[in-house]
C-alpha cells in the first residue's frame, strides 16, 4: 500500500539549532504542532514551554562537542537536524573586522558541519535521517557589505552537496533551504529603511517579504518521506527573489 501521509513528521525526533528567535523558533514551533519532539539548542531559552531546550553557544566549538548525542540520549534518537542558528554583520568589505568573519564562519560553517558529522554519526546506524541546513538567497547572490554572511551561505550550498555524495547512500537526506527576505529580526533593519525597503519590496515578484510561518512548509517537506528522494539540494523560498 501507498503512503498517502507523505508529509508526516509525527513523533520525529528534531533538533533545531537557533531555535529560540526569528526563523529557527518558527521552523521548531511548526514541527512541534505537527507531532514531532522538538529540542531546541540556543543561547537563550525559548518561550514554547512544549519544547525541550538545550543551552549552547555554537560560537564556542567547545560547546558543539558530544551536542547531538545529548540531545540524543534525552529524545531517543535523532531524526531531523536543522541548522539554523546564524548572525549577519553589516559594514564595508574594506574595514570589515576579521573577528566578526571568523565569528560567522564559526556559526554558519563550522558548527554546521560539526553537527552535521555528529548526527550522521548517529543516523549511520539507526538506518538514516535528514540534515536541513538554512542558507540564503545570498548564497547565490553578493549582497552589499555582508561578506562574511554571503561566503558563509555560499559554503553551506556546497557542503550539501559534498555530504550528499558521501551520506546520501546511507539514507541520509542532507540539503539546505535559502530563504529570501523574511520578516525578523535579521531583515528588519533592511525593510524598515525608507530606502532599501521599497528598493526590495519592488524586485521581489511576490511585491512583499516573506511571514515567517511561510518558511515551515518547506522545512516539514525535507525533514519528511515525501523528500526521500531529495538529496544534495538547496531550496529557495524567496518570493521570487532570484527570478528576477
Amino acid at each position: 500500500m501507498k503512503n498517502t501521509n507523505l508529509f508526516d513528521v509525527k513523533d520525529k525526533a528534531v533538533l533545531v539549532t537557533g531555535g529560540s528567535r526569528g526563523l529557527g523558533q518558527v521552523i521548531a514551533q511548526g514541527f512541534s504542532e505537527r507531532g514531532a519532539r522538538v529540542a531546541v539548542v540556543s543561547r537563550n531559552k525559548p518561550e514554547n514551554a512544549g519544547l525541550h531546550f538545550f543551552q549552547a553557544d555554537l560560537l564556542r566549538a567547545r560547546e558543539c562537542a558530544g551536542l547531538v548525542a545529548k540531545v540524543a540520549g534525552k529524545m531517543g534518537g535523532i531524526d531531523v537536524l536543522v541548522h539554523c542558528a546564524g548572525q549577519v554583520h553589516r559594514q564595508a568589505s574594506i574595514e570589515f573586522p576579521l573577528e566578526k568573519w571568523d565569528e560567522i564562519f564559526q556559526l554558519h560553517v563550522r558548527a554546521g558541519f560539526d553537527l552535521a558529522q555528529q548526527a550522521a554519526g548517529i543516523m549511520v546506524p539507526q538506518g538514516g535521517g535528514k540534515i536541513i541546513m538554512v542558507s540564503s538567497i545570498l548564497g547565490f547572490q553578493g549582497g552589499l557589505m555582508v561578506p562574511a554572511y554571503s561566503a558563509a551561505k555560499h559554503a553551506i550550498n556546497g557542503l550539501v552537496k559534498a555530504l550528499c555524495n558521501e551520506w546520501a547512500p546511507h539514507h541520509i537526506n542532507v540539503n539546505a533551504i535559502a530563504p529570501g527576505y523574511f520578516e525578523t529580526e535579521l531583515a528588519l533593519p533592511l525593510l524598515n529603511d525608507p530606502q532599501r525597503g521599497p528598493a526590495i519590496r519592488a524586485r521581489i515578484p511576490a511585491g512583499r517579504a516573506g511571514h515567517p510561518e511561510e518558511l515551515v512548509g518547506a522545512a516539514v517537506f525535507l525533514a519528511s518521506g515525501a523528500s526521500n528522494y531529495v538529496h544534495g539540494h538547496t531550496l529557495v523560498v524567496d518570493g521570487g527573489w532570484l527570478a528576477r
